[in-house]
């Protein structure tokens, strides 16, 4: 169940509205947002992106609505959408899902110049990130960890959405990294472990999971199944071939844990997992925690290495999320003192899902990082 956004104190009495948008490859979904949280209802219209003309149109029309609901002139427009892009530019690339915007589109600069407003747009990963660091997981774990005494505190996050394709984010002491090319958090086009051939999204997404029930599947296979009907096979909740739903997931989840790996590696932050196919964690965190746990064996010497320098914790299972909390202390004397130093000696990062719900945590980060550019 989503939490309750704790918002940055210099917005929370801030009336100052900004408009955002859930773009989707088949409808868009406007609403605005002040003092941090939603102020009107989601606002749907079809995103016809095939056809450049009505999808602007279409743009348009839907921030003048939504505008027009709070009877405000908006401080801003700031929301996701699909990449490639060049986000600091406001310019839209080659969507697969939204082909009218092929070849490029400065969305930004138009809605400026259409509404006399800043426009600010990124990456659904990107936001989703954002929104879970400033009010959602990343500030829930540190909360938690100062309830149980504990020294550690985290500054950075790196999050996953899981869906119609493989997304990422990266969020570093408070701010948002995108870098210097718009490209931090792209992170579907890892190697993909199971298939080094292939990028990684090939095996964490909607269409992985119907490609590999289908390939293991031995009763009778539908082309129109859902991700949510494999997720009810492997439950047994309905007629299906449970061990080939089993697979599905187990696979997403094997090719899952090792992104996180590598990200972590690179990073060192906490990990929060959002997107529909998240909804199915207990399918896939098993495979997930297995892999993120794995070693590396040496190449000329008989020996292994833990795949992290740091121990990763489940924090949506009781025990470790109590593990995570209670730490490692030790108390080490000091050379040549009688002085005595002691410390939490456990590394360790948490996994764990989206504690605002996905959507809600994109509009947060959509609002945060609008309010952020606006306040210099």
């Amino acid at each position: 169940m989503p939490h309750r956004m704790h918002i940055a104190p210099p917005f929370e009495r801030d009336e100052r509205v900004v408009l955002t948008l859930d773009a989707g490859g088949t409808k868009f979904a406007f609403s605005a947002m002040a003092s941090g949280k939603p102020i009107t209802e989601p606002l749907e219209f079809p995103s016809h992106g095939d056809d450049l003309s009505k999808c602007l149109k279409t743009l348009f029309a839907g921030f003048t609505e939504i505008s027009q609901r709070v009877k405000q002139k908006p401080a801003a427009i700031s929301f996701a959408f699909p990449g490639p892009a060049w986000y600091k530019e406001g310019i839209i690339g080659d969507l697969g899902n939204l082909p009218a915007f092929r070849g490029g589109v400065p969305l930004g600069p138009m809605l400026a110049r259409q509404f006399g407003v800043p426009v600010f747009i990124n990456n659904d990963g990107d936001l989703f990130t954002y929104g879970e660091a400033l009010g959602g997981f990343l500030p829930e774990m540190n909360r938690h960890l100062v309830h149980a005494d504990s020294t550690r505190q985290y500054k950075n996050l790196i999050g996953f959405t899981l869906g119609t394709g493989f997304g990422g984010g990266i969020a570093r002491g408070g701010e948002l990294h995108t870098g210097d090319n718009s490209a931090a958090g792209e992170v579907w086009l890892m190697r993909n472990p199971l298939y080094p051939q292939s990028f990684i999204e090939e095996s964490i997404s909607i269409r992985a999971l119907r490609r590999v029930y289908k390939e293991h599947c031995k009763i009778g296979y539908r082309d129109d199944l859902k991700a949510k009907e494999i997720f009810q096979i492997a439950k047994g909740e309905i007629a299906g071939d449970t061990d080939a739903a089993a697979i599905a997931f187990a696979d997403l989840g094997s090719a899952l844990g090792d992104a996180i790996a590598t990200a972590v590696t690179m990073i060192d932050g906490l990990v929060v997992i959002g997107g529909g196919l998240s909804n199915a964690w207990e399918l896939f965190a098993p495979a997930m925690l297995a892999s993120v746990r794995s070693r590396l064996q040496s190449v000329c010497a008989e020996r292994s290495v833990p795949r992290l320098e740091v121990e990763a914790f489940d924090v949506e299972d009781k025990a470790g999320y109590d593990a995570f909390l209670k730490g490692h202390f030790k108390t080490l004397a000091v050379p040549g003192s009688d002085e005595k130093i002691s410390f939490d000696a456990m590394k360790a990062t948490a996994i764990g899902r989206s504690r605002l719900g996905t959507s809600a945590a994109v509009s947060l980060g959509a609002y945060m990082y609008a309010m952020r550019q606006l306040s210099g």
